[in-house]
């Protein structure tokens, strides 16, 4: 929980966030052509929901989805385990492809795709079901069978969407790695989910280089992972690549023989779909369980109420597959609407900073969902590079992944929404599996800064650590007070952890169990919601989460480090950045060169994203008596502030202003 102190501190810096007095309502002619056309609307639908959840989540079911066979039961809730649509029978699949084939959408673009070097692909819906039931059958073969988990690391091109849709239809689980970690990430991943097959790709194109990935998992399943049997690989760089006979097969190769007739298996409600690592305060990444019926309903009514999605509209989500934005919002949703979903597999670099404005010219993108860290990079390089393209197919803009400042919102909204486009500023997380604060564009008046209110079946609150409201605009803990379709299920193989870790802190509100996200926050007067971050200690990184104990782990596995401990600072492009204190071994010294070394060690352990910005070597590190080192002054230190707060924890005070003088 967050120190009093740290908690001031907190307030003060957002202090001007909640003066934010610009108002931006939809304009009429948006909001006459919305799914919700107007704060009334949402109002009705809020308080439908909340007065009879179970009743409005079972009307959208029935409306909005294929189902096999219907449940027996909208929602038995046994905190903290919940299960919805209790033995009702659908396929995620069969509702993103089959059943849009008997519509004027089988030929429709599914997925536009855009590689960095300019190859492109467009994919319609028959072409894509034929691909997914073709690969399927390749895992099929494989003997990959309901239940048995696959691994996917891959680079943003179609195969990894296919890849996931395939394990969808008959029933296997797949984690998703994103393609950035290393290979000791991805098998400590492997391991964890006891995958029986990996899909990946010789390499992918990212920022101007080859990034390879095949050798990644060759090192991967050198030092453990021995629960894999297979490896399929995409060609896609033409890198040269090893490839173990009887075990490594090229996707290209399975697919040319492949039936293309694959019947979607009838997966009941709660069947596990995926399994998702994320970053938490211990070393070891927690597996975010999700299952298919609730998650196929929630991600599918976010992405057409928040997108405002229209059959016409080209979509477009920044996000790497990897994450769980990709999984809701580039595969999921888009596709169980029938929409036409974008995929990029580049990012901005040196060769092409306007990259991005370059692919919206180019398809005449309507919807772009982006982060706020991406935002800031392209305030950094300056509006001459967005304002020499057309960008005015835009219609409505997003934000994901952390809060946005107001400064970059109205940039954001002024250059390239050219003053005209709403922008739904979301708040969710890998656990939640869809956006839970948002505004809705036909229908929200936004204030910059702010992700406004819960989506409609959402109880948000804000309370202190004993679980009491808190007033207007004071800071305290955010929590989710009802169930929802699309909640993590549990912590794969963690169930105490997933009590731990999302039930414990807060136990109760009103004497009812509540879900902790883990996020400080703010409500305003308008019942406004102000994210102010995150309370414990995991870092956001461009919108990545990555945990303390991760990265301390990763820094003292370095033969020179005897102790580490990490906290987040603010970055002005990245959000946080990383900020390491360490100790060294006795026969070290600290150097330049040392620290750019433990950079290196840390990227190579865990990921280029994993990069500490600063490493500050330290004769000893505060820690109370029982040997905790106390964070809370080293993230006062890191960021240049005094240092306020109860010293008395401290063995050795003088450790404080050792360190402050060194920043």
């Amino acid at each position: 929980m967050v120190n009093p102190s740290e908690q001031v501190n907190k307030e003060k810096n957002i202090e001007s966030v909640l003066q934010e007095a610009r108002l931006f309502p939809p304009s009429p002619e948006f909001s006459a052509d919305a799914h919700i056309k107007s704060l009334q609307d949402y109002e009705q639908l809020y308080a439908k929901a909340k007065t009879d959840p179970q009743a409005f989540w079972a009307e959208l079911a029935e409306q909005e989805l294929h189902w096999f066979q219907k449940w027996d039961q909208v929602l038995n809730w046994q905190p903290p385990t919940a299960q919805w649509f209790i033995n009702g029978k659908l396929n995620i699949s069969y509702n993103c492809l089959d059943r849009h084939l008997t519509t004027w959408r089988r030929n429709k673009a599914a997925i536009i795709w855009e590689g960095e070097p300019g190859d492109s692909r467009t994919i319609t819906y028959g072409e894509l079901h034929r691909e997914v039931c073709q690969f399927a059958n390749v895992l099929k073969d494989m003997g990959v069978k309901k239940g048995d988990r696959v691994g996917i690391y891959m680079p943003m091109i179609p195969e990894a969407a296919i890849a996931m849709l395939a394990c969808a239809r008959i029933g296997a689980p797949h984690s998703v790695v994103f393609g950035g970690f290393s290979a000791e990430a991805l098998r400590d991943r492997l391991e964890d989910a006891q995958a029986k097959v990996v899909v990946t790709a010789d390499g992918g194109f990212r920022k101007d280089k080859v990034v390879p990935l095949k050798s990644e998992v060759d090192k991967a399943l050198e030092h453990g992972a021995s629960s894999v049997e297979k490896v399929i690989v995409v060609e896609r760089t033409k890198e040269p690549v090893t490839m173990k006979e009887g075990r490594d097969y090229w996707w290209h190769d399975l697919q040319k023989t492949a039936s293309a007739d694959c019947p979607a298996e009838i997966m009941d409600s709660e069947d596990t779909l995926f399994i998702l690592y994320t970053s938490g305060s211990t070393g070891k990444p927690k597996g975010v369980v999700h299952t298919t019926g609730g998650y196929n309903l929630y991600t599918h009514m976010t992405t057409k109420w928040i997108f405002d999605l229209k059959d016409t509209d080209v979509y477009w989500c920044t996000a790497d597959v990897g994450w769980i934005t990709g999984h809701s919002y580039i595969v999921y949703g888009p596709l169980s609407n029938g929409a036409t979903s974008l995929m990029y597999e580049g990012v901005p670099r040196p060769s092409n900073p306007g990259c991005f404005w370059d692919v919206v010219e180019k398809y005449g993108v309507n919807v772009f969902y982006t982060a706020p860290t991406a935002i800031r990079s392209f305030i950094q390089q300056g509006e001459h590079i967005p304002n020499a393209r057309n960008l005015s197919s835009l219609r409505l803009l997003g934000t994901v992944g952390e809060p946005i400042n107001p400064e970059a919102w109205m940039w954001y909204h002024r250059v390239i929404g050219g003053g005209k486009c709403p922008i739904v500023d979301t708040w969710w997380q890998t656990e939640t599996g869809g956006v839970m604060i948002t505004p809705l564009p036909g229908a929200t008046t936004t204030k910059p800064g702010s992700a406004t209110r819960p989506f409609p079946g959402i109880i948000a609150d804000v309370v202190d650590k004993d679980g009491n409201a808190v007033p207007d605009n004071a800071g305290g803990y955010l929590v989710i007070k009802h169930p929802w379709p699309s909640m993590l299920r549990t912590v794969y193989n963690n169930p105490e952890r997933f009590q731990k870790t999302y039930w414990e802190p807060i136990t109760s509100v009103e004497g009812k169990p509540v879900y902790f996200a883990g996020d400080s926050a703010r409500r305003d007067k308008d019942g406004y919601f102000w994210i102010m971050g995150r309370v414990d200690d995991v870092m956001n990184i461009s919108g990545h989460r990555l945990g303390s104990m991760e990265l301390e782990s990763a820094l003292v596995s370095h033969p020179a480090v005897a102790e580490a401990s990490v906290v987040g600072v603010p970055h002005e492009i990245k959000g946080e950045d990383i900020y390491a204190f360490v100790t060294l071994e006795n026969n070290y010294s600290a150097s330049d060169e040392l620290a750019k070394e433990l950079k290196q060690h840390v990227v190579t352990e865990i990921g280029a994203i994993a990069r500490p910005g600063t490493i500050q070597f330290a004769e000893a590190l505060p820690k109370t008596r029982s040997g905790k080192i106390v964070r809370r002054f080293l993230r006062q230190i890191a960021a240049g502030e005094d240092i306020v707060g109860d010293k008395s924890t401290v063995v050795d005070p003088s450790v404080l202003d050792k360190l402050r003088e060194k920043v």
